[in-house]
């Protein structure tokens, strides 16, 4: 693979660089995360599925070149996965303080607890594969969470 490749593959995956802050890295891939969804919103669910549908496989490519480069599959300079995971914790949600703050926070607290089957896969699946896989997982969770936040507010 040529420089340029690579070059891109460390920038996709550590978000841009996020994943090199040396406090909390996957907070700050996180907050990139919510950053990349008040961009996409306003463009409508379809521009987000397309960036999602772009993000996933793209991230697993960084990821699993960034594992490489930094001698563990799930480094914590990797934060393309919490940028995946956070845009689908609040897919569908307004890009409001309220629902993005409730978003970071759901996302963050399902990707640390790993509920099943994320901490299987954390686990298991030793690959770039598993380090996107638990973050969508905790994704999932979150937006369900925000779910039923949202029905239960009846907003």
């Amino acid at each position: 693979m040529n420089r340029a490749a690579r070059a891109l593959a460390v920038a996709v995956g550590t978000g841009c660089g996020a994943g090199f802050s040396p406090i909390a890295p996957g907070t700050a891939g996180s907050a990139l995360g919510v950053a990349a969804y008040v961009l996409l919103s306003p463009a409508g669910p379809a521009v987000l599925a397309i960036a999602l549908a772009v993000l996933l496989p793209v991230g697993l490519w960084a990821a699993g070149i960034c594992g490489e480069r930094y001698g563990a599959h799930d480094h914590g300079r990797i934060v393309v996965d919490e940028i995946a995971g956070q845009l689908i914790a609040l897919a569908s949600f307004p890009a409001r303080p309220g629902w993005l703050l409730a978003g970071f926070l759901a996302f963050r607290f399902f990707d640390i607890v790993k509920p099943f089957p994320a901490r299987r896969i954390d686990r298991t699946w030793r690959t770039a594969g598993g380090v996107m896989a638990d973050d969508i997982v905790a994704g999932i969770y979150a937006n369900l969470a925000l779910q039923a936040a949202r029905a239960a507010l009846g907003s």
